[in-house]
């Protein structure tokens, strides 16, 4: 199974996790339609069915991706 870069799956789970409260909050069963769509790009990113599932593997997969390799000012020019 192909892996998203570790780099775009953190800020799909950090704008996930950053919209559910303010849903949470306003007692909205009903999720935003940005917070379904991440949800469901979590799902297919990480071959899951459930949001939670997802960022469960989602979390996991970025406990264990290689740090960020840092930019060089010249990069070869």
């Amino acid at each position: 199974m192909l892996r998203p870069h570790p780099a775009v799956l953190r800020r799909l789970v950090d704008e996930y996790e950053a919209l559910v409260p303010a849903v949470e909050a306003a007692h909205a069963r009903a999720q935003t339609p940005r917070a379904r769509d991440l949800a469901y790009t979590l799902c297919v990113s990480t071959g899951t069915r459930d949001v939670g599932r997802a960022l469960e593997v989602a979390h996991q997969w970025l406990a264990t991706a290689p740090a960020p390799a840092r930019e060089t000012a010249a990069l070869a020019t």
